[in-house]
């Protein structure tokens, strides 16, 4: 079994934007909603790979869309761990703030081009391997950066093929401005 759909995920704008609002109201309600901002779906493709009773584990079976004030562009991704192991954290539905960073950043070079938590300490809400619902504890630095070509690559990280990656990248970052952004979590399916 490939790791990869055979297509990029087909839900259009308005299909995105609505899933997007649906998650705003629930988190932050009252607030006003942005015009710009990542959107990631779990789950996309469920009833076509893996399992069609769960979310699945190290495929891109998952969708993230760029949303900016005039262009949308939607990109296969993985926004699950790659293994399940005692203690792995899986980010919760949600929108999240995130910035511009690396990823790796211990790495010698200071890592490679990512998406980083924009939150204190780069915490987020989890849920673990081998816990019931919400983790008492935040996972940190889960990160959105470009996955593997034979794993997805992450121990909690959003992903996104390498074949993607690059135009996923520079359009969140041109439609970003560069500056801190929302990524905003569903459940799917969405369409």
């Amino acid at each position: 079994m490939s790791i990869l759909p055979k297509a990029r995920p087909r839900a259009t704008r308005a299909i995105v934007i609505e899933a997007a609002k649906r998650q705003w109201k629930k988190d932050r309600p009252g607030e006003a909603f942005p015009d710009r901002f990542v959107f990631g779906c779990r789950s996309y493709y469920f009833r076509t790979m893996g399992n069609p009773n769960s979310g699945d584990r190290n495929i891109y079976d998952d969708c993230v869309a760029v949303v900016g004030k005039d262009n949308f562009a939607i990109f296969n991704a993985n926004v699950d761990p790659s293994p399940f192991r005692k203690g792995v954290a899986t980010l919760m539905v949600g929108c999240h703030p995130f910035r511009f960073g690396n990823h790796g950043i211990s790495r010698p070079g200071g890592g490679y081009p990512a998406m980083r938590p924009n939150t204190k300490d780069e915490a987020l809400p989890v849920a673990r391997d081998g816990e019931r619902g919400r983790s008492k504890r935040d996972g940190i630095a889960i990160n959105i950066h470009r996955g593997g070509y034979n794993t997805t690559s992450s121990l909690g990280c959003q992903t996104i093929p390498p074949a993607q990656w690059d135009a996923f990248y520079a359009l969140a970052r041109h439609e970003m401005g560069g500056e801190p952004f929302w990524y905003i979590l569903v459940d799917g399916p969405i369409n």
